[in-house]
């Protein structure tokens, strides 16, 4: 098969396009035939030498993707060869096959485009597991969603509205904002030109923050939260050590998570498979009815990924972007 190999580490011309061995599926695994893969902001720290992946994962980036089941490891029972399904990954997606355990597996619905589907399975895992699973959101509650522009932001907006939730946003733009908006987001904040800590205190402070952005946001987000409010770490692109002024937490009877999706076990307490369990029980029924919809804002060839990876910066950029594989 093809797939996008690291030359080493660095900038997007690191990655390239290469034959290289076709993965077999072990026991309870099946092999995807890749149609399209999504880019996330952790493929960009892999092939920076930031985020290396796990021990069992494939050195490949990609963390989730579409296709077709073409063959099954020993014990699979529940998928079929020709089953359209996308996938959460621990790496690999960008490639023309991928090997998967059969229970990180969803299947793509009826009338939803596969290509689109590929954008999926890593927001909505980390979307349900920290929103749900972790901050035990509720109906009634406002959450805080920085980034909303983007691909965990889209898909946590309208997870949060599906919940009954009240949403507030931040963005770099008023377009951004706008578009935010359309997909139920009603506190709409400009950090360029707004505090986001004054604007919520506005309205009583944040039952839960899901916060991407790590150090650089770590104590104003204390400040933010309200009474018993429950923050939520899922990245660190505004750095990684900060400061936390632990008597604020205190005072709020807050509470302080940080989680990632990649690094948890195949199965048991926490693991993978049950983060797909409850994104299968719960969100998928919503995603099949159009209610939450995959938001993909560009669709590139796999032999331009150092491209997509660029457009992840881009102000410009609303939503997923992913990589179309062309069939073998």
């Amino acid at each position: 098969m093809r797939a996008i190999e690291l030359n080493g580490f660095g900038g997007p011309e690191v990655m390239a396009w290469t034959v290289t061995v076709d993965p077999e599926p072990g026991p309870g695994e099946v092999l995807v035939e890749v149609v399209a893969a999504g880019v996330n902001r952790a493929d960009v720290l892999q092939r920076r030498g930031f985020y290396p992946p796990p021990a069992d994962a494939s050195t490949v980036p990609g963390l989730e993707c579409a296709g077709t089941i073409v063959a099954l490891g020993d014990g699979v029972r529940e998928w079929r060869v020709g089953d359209r399904v996308c996938a959460l990954l621990s790496g690999g997606g960008y490639a023309e096959l991928v090997a998967v355990p059969a229970t990180q597996l969803l299947p793509i619905p009826d009338g939803l485009d596969p290509v689109a589907a590929a954008g999926l399975p890593e927001v909505a895992a980390t979307v349900w597991s920290n929103l749900v699973s972790t901050a035990g959101l509720r109906a009634g509650e406002l959450v805080l969603i920085h980034g909303g522009g983007g691909g965990i932001g889209t898909h946590a907006i309208q997870a949060a509205r599906q919940l009954g939730a009240r949403v507030a946003v931040t963005a770099g733009s008023d377009e951004k904002l706008a578009k935010c908006a359309e997909l139920g987001a009603e506190l709409l904040i400009n950090y360029k030109t707004e505090d986001f800590v004054t604007a919520i205190a506005d309205q009583g402070g944040a039952d839960v923050i899901l916060d991407n952005m790590g150090a650089l946001y770590l104590e104003r987000n204390v400040e933010a939260l309200a009474s018993r409010g429950r923050l939520v770490v899922i990245g660190m692109q505004g750095g990684v050590s900060g400061t936390l002024n632990l008597a604020t937490l205190l005072r709020k009877w807050g509470t302080l998570h940080a989680t990632n999706v990649r690094n948890r076990p195949r199965t048991g307490t926490g693991s993978k498979a049950e983060v797909i369990a409850a994104v299968r029980e719960r969100l998928w029924p919503l995603v099949a009815a159009g209610e939450v919809v995959p938001v993909i804002s560009a669709e590139l060839p796999i032999t331009e990924a150092g491209r997509a990876h660029e457009l992840l910066d881009s102000p410009e950029t609303f939503g997923k972007i992913v990589l179309r594989v062309d069939q073998r």
